[in-house]
């Protein structure tokens, strides 16, 4: 991995040492040079022919707040005991590549939801050498180790698909091409029968369905053939239209009776 790339927008979520005679780790990527373009094994002497490198593995997205960020990274010395939260970084799988055993490099991981700042870059320099915007870790291995730390970004939560679990709840595949709707000519025709196609309610949605659609509709016998004027007006035939004068003149009463009987004086009683 060539000096200052590594990931700029999502934080490093573990560190590894790898040894030079193999590949990195699944999802690692090996810090294979200085920030002045020298080699950055370590380990490699005349007793030791196979060296090692530091790896770097970003996280993979933001969607998870328990997946854990590298928060910081210290070097100690291999006798100090680890700091609280702090643990090392693993060793090489090859038995030929042995890390430093004067010091070690331990790194503390936070959950992403937990974590205020982050590493997001880590470089490799000589001892002399100075790396702008980068904090720097320690000595180990003849290098000196930088990291580069900023604000932990939030996690951000797994878009739901929505759409796709509202597109399964379709009871009937979209038709390419709706027919016209159809109207039917005259209520006594005996095959009518109402069609998808011909409700009156909206069937696009769950909520248009109507309990009659698709059953069929067809007309009593009784009424089969015959006119919707004679149909109509045919029980009326026998009534008899009155105005409102002859409505009062069948029943005028001129209460001459009741009149008569108020006006006449009570027997007096001698």
């Amino acid at each position: 991995m060539e000096p200052g790339s590594g990931g700029d927008t999502l934080p490093l979520a573990a560190l590894a040492w790898a040894s030079a005679s193999g590949p990195p780790p699944r999802g690692f990527s090996a810090i294979t040079c200085t920030a002045e373009g020298a080699p950055a094994g370590f380990g490699k002497s005349f007793a030791q022919k196979a060296g090692y490198f530091l790896c770097t593995c970003p996280l993979g997205s933001l969607e998870n707040p328990l997946d854990n960020v590298v928060a910081e990274m210290q070097i100690l010395v291999d006798r100090s005991p680890l700091p609280p939260g702090f643990s090392p970084v693993c060793d090489p799988l090859d038995a030929k590549a042995s890390v430093s055993k004067k010091k070690r490099m331990c790194v503390k991981l936070v959950p992403l939801g937990a974590a205020d700042t982050a590493v997001f870059d880590v470089r490799i320099s000589g001892k002399t050498k100075t790396v702008p915007g980068f904090l720097r870790v320690g000595d180990m291995g003849g290098f000196a180790i930088w990291c580069r730390k900023s604000k932990a970004p939030r996690p951000v939560p797994k878009p739901r698909g929505l759409a796709r679990d509202l597109q399964g709840l379709c009871l009937d595949a979209p038709s390419k091409a709706r027919p016209p709707e159809r109207t039917l000519s005259r209520l006594g025709s005996r095959a009518s029968t109402l069609r998808r196609e011909d409700s009156i309610y909206e069937a696009s949605s769950l909520y248009g369905i109507s309990a009659m659609d698709g059953v069929p509709f067809t007309l009593h016998p009784r009424f089969e053939g015959k006119s919707c004027g004679s149909l109509a007006f045919s029980a009326f035939a026998q009534l008899t239209i009155k105005s409102l004068a002859d409505i009062e003149e069948e029943y005028n009463y001129g209460f001459v009776v009741e009149k008569t009987a108020a006006a006449r004086l009570p027997p007096s009683i001698s």
